[in-house]
């Protein structure tokens, strides 16, 4: 799930005031960088309209009803998205691999699998696992990455999970022969597994992806750069607690967020932020990047789309919520993270053909789950 088109308001640059595009698109990944300055310091006078436009724009919230209607079908309006789209709206995310490191391979030996014990994948705990699951697991662990190449050694008893309507065995789910797992959740059509798979093409890493919408997935797997032995795409609801994902829990290296969690009811975050928690080994991180308050694209809705407070709909059904870092901090630390990295980046784009001036704000941060001391 990614960003989508959004109306236009006047911006200020240079003390003058230009007019935005009647539709510009609000996902980072598609803007137009003829001219790109980071790390642009508002003034108390930018911060103040900012915040009155926001202001103004959350007056009208949109009714009941629709509200339930846009959380119900929900899927549906991002299976229309990705049917009229498909993959001609974003483009490849290479700049991951720059904000972050952990993903680059020449990383996969350094970092975090210095700190994770190398792959393990720890006893199988049934209360983290998801409602309905009931496992033991002996001994299941594996080689580092450095090693040789992983054997699991043998369950002493063939108990299964069954994750919903997916029967997985504990030392057989997809990927268990990797060392290095990295778990994309939103994956839209493919732009951030991809270049991974495409820039890393060490044997032992395995990537999982998954998309709210059954349609993104799709264009997943019938990409000609999906490979089934590195690659396992699936459906998945962000927000449901009745399904599980389909790896053991302290099994993941990387969890990845871009653009995500923004999509979701506000209420249900940290319930989901726990349950990725729960995947990650110790030592693990989770990686996020996401929309920040006062970007340009919450200050361009009109009067009628605000869902709730920093919470909106656009008008093709799909919903988007501006965190603050703080807000971010909270569902991270709450389910047992560590900080790492929690920072705002603050861009002034140009397009000076088409006089467009767009001030972006984003989140971006990295969170580890603590690694277990020899005692525990």
């Amino acid at each position: 799930m990614d960003g989508s088109w959004s109306e236009g308001v006047p911006a200020a640059v240079g003390g003058k005031r230009q007019q935005f595009g009647s539709r510009f698109l609000s996902d980072p990944a598609r803007v137009f960088h003829h001219n790109a300055w980071d790390n642009v310091k508002w003034s108390e006078e930018q911060a103040a309209a900012a915040e009155r436009r926001v202001q103004e724009n959350s007056t009208q919230r949109v009714c009941q009803e629709k509200q339930v209607d846009y959380e119900i079908n929900a899927h549906k309006y991002w299976n229309d998205f990705y049917k009229i789209h498909e993959n001609r709206f974003f483009k490849d995310r290479h700049w991951l691999f720059t904000e972050f490191p952990e993903l680059a391979p020449s990383q996969n030996q350094k970092d975090l699998l210095s700190e994770n014990k190398r792959s393990e994948v720890p006893e199988c705990r049934r209360s983290e696992d998801g409602p309905g699951l009931t496992t033991e697991q002996h001994g299941c662990s594996s080689d580092s990455l450095g090693g040789h190449k992983t054997q699991l050694p043998p369950v002493e008893e063939n108990v299964t999970q069954t994750l919903s309507h997916l029967e997985i065995c504990a030392d057989e789910f997809p990927g268990a022969s990797a060392t290095y797992r990295i778990l994309e959740v939103g994956c839209g059509v493919g732009n951030t597994v991809f270049p991974i798979l495409q820039t890393n093409n060490d044997p032992r890493l395995f990537v999982y992806c998954c998309d709210f919408s059954s349609t993104a997935v799709e264009l997943v797997q019938t990409n000609s750069a999906y490979d089934p032995s590195r690659c396992f795409a699936f459906v998945h609801d962000l927000c449901d607690e009745e399904k599980s994902y389909p790896v053991p829990g302290n099994s993941l290296d990387v969890i990845i967020l871009i653009f995500v969690l923004s999509a979701i009811v506000p209420d249900k975050m940290q319930k989901a932020i726990n349950r990725l928690s729960k995947l990650l080994k110790p030592g693990g991180v989770m990686l996020l990047r996401d929309y920040g308050r006062y970007d340009m694209a919450q200050l361009r809705f009109k009067k009628g789309q605000c869902l709730s407070e920093n919470f909106y709909v656009r008008g093709d059904g799909t919903r988007v919520y501006f965190f603050t870092q703080d807000e971010l901090d909270t569902l991270f630390t709450t389910a047992g993270l560590e900080k790492v990295q929690n920072l705002v980046d603050r861009r002034l784009q140009v397009n000076r053909g088409k006089q467009l001036t767009m001030y972006r704000v984003w989140i971006q941060c990295k969170y580890r789950k603590p690694v277990l001391s020899n005692t525990s």
